[in-house]
């Protein structure tokens, strides 16, 4: 199988007022954010364009289902089906059925805590 988590894809966090601190963060920490955050580009070791995600959500969100956590990771990472089927097989909480969109695929596990963890396989360029 090839590499699992090849880096962080974002970092989700829930808040009172996601505006607010979105323009907290923009006014006195300079990230550059819209309406889903802040996106932080960087390059690979091959030189690919990749992104990682700084997104505050709204505290009644239930993205984060079922775990109770007010934060969620987002990793990337290579082969998001065969990584799903080997996480269960080693008995990891698979939340939810896999997610295609044109920036890439979704799916969901949750760690010993009860977090919900987003694993991304990533289409960078999709972003460009």
């Amino acid at each position: 199988m090839k590499k699992r988590v090849t880096g962080l894809g974002g970092f989700f966090f829930k808040t009172k007022d996601p505006d607010h601190i979105k323009n907290w963060y923009n006014k006195h920490l300079g990230l550059n954010t819209d309406q889903y955050g802040c996106t932080f580009w960087w390059k690979d070791k091959e030189g690919k364009d990749c992104s990682t995600q700084w997104s505050p959500m709204s505290e009644d969100t239930d993205y984060y289902h079922p775990s109770k956590s007010s934060f969620m990771m987002n990793f990337r990472v290579e082969n998001l089906k065969e990584l799903l089927k080997a996480l269960r097989a080693e008995g990891v909480t698979v939340v939810g059925e896999i997610e295609e969109y044109e920036y890439g695929k979704f799916g969901w596990i949750l760690d010993l805590d009860g977090n919900k963890i987003e694993l991304w396989e990533p289409i960078d360029k999709a972003f460009l």
